[in-house]
């Protein structure tokens, strides 16, 4: 099964521009991630289905944040940038088994 990535124009532009990542980079850390999904319940960022993230490295081990609501069969991406320390420590503790 071929992963489906829904990312809008305004998104891909804002990714591009502001973070330096491409829609490659995305596949790969949908690829290569380990651990689960978070769910971001912050009431700020309250989505219907709740907004998923998790961390995962590019194939060239830039390792970036991946925030994204699935859709219908599909990854609707709503943002992705290099994790601060906090997001790194959060996915370390609940989002890897370790």
């Amino acid at each position: 099964m071929t992963l489906k990535l829904k990312i809008s124009k305004r998104i891909a532009d804002k990714i591009r521009d502001k973070h330096g990542v491409s829609p490659k980079d995305v596949y790969e850390c949908f690829e290569n991630r380990r651990g689960k999904d978070l769910f971001d319940t912050r009431a700020e960022h309250l989505t219907d289905p709740l907004t998923r993230w998790f961390l995962a490295y590019t194939n060239h081990k830039r390792l970036l944040k991946v925030v994204f609501i699935p859709v219908d069969g599909c990854m609707e991406i709503k943002s992705v940038f290099e994790p601060n320390a906090e997001e790194i420590r959060i996915y370390d503790k609940y989002g890897l088994d370790n």
